[in-house]
């Protein structure tokens, strides 16, 4: 749960800062992706996955940080999932939950970083336009406008809501 709570954070404060639709737009793909994978192999218990797939595609994103694991390894980032998924081996886990995760993380952060950037690629992983309706559109002076600009510094003290006016 700590690495779900942690690499989503990174990525939803990194890559993903301003663009909530997008963030939930990968939740959704990956979810659906990893349920058809996961009942094609008889895997019922995806929470490993979803960790799994938020974990590489941070790492992927994120390719020059170091990473400290568990105090005895240090390494570059992009090898965290399969650090991860050989650490879950020594325990004597299944890694076909890891690799459907890795999987999944693989294909959407090839089609949404790698192949849009290839000669002839364009973007094939549309957010849908219902998932962005409520994304900054609050009416000015609206009690959620005051609480964002209270919290990113502007107008009024932060953390103090305000009535609006």
């Amino acid at each position: 749960m700590l690495f779900v709570f942690r690499y989503c954070r990174m990525l939803e404060e990194g890559s993903f800062r301003g663009r909530t639709a997008d963030f939930v737009f990968m939740f959704l793909f990956g979810g659906v992706l990893m349920t058809l994978l996961g009942l094609l192999g008889s895997l019922f218990f995806l929470g490993q996955a979803l960790m799994a797939m938020l974990v590489y595609v941070w790492s992927r994103r994120s390719p020059r940080v170091r990473v400290n694991f568990f105090g005895l390894l240090t390494f570059q980032a992009p090898f965290l999932p399969w650090a991860l998924m050989g650490f879950s081996l020594l325990l004597g886990n299944s890694i076909l939950v890891d690799l459907l995760g890795i999987a999944v993380g693989h294909i959407y952060y090839f089609l949404e970083d790698v192949f849009p950037n290839q000669p002839g690629g364009k973007r094939l992983l549309q957010t849908p336009g219902f998932l962005g309706l409520q994304s900054s559109k609050a009416p000015a002076g609206s009690s959620l406008t005051i609480w964002t600009q209270q919290s990113q510094g502007g107008p009024g003290t932060a953390g103090e809501l305000a009535a609006p006016s």
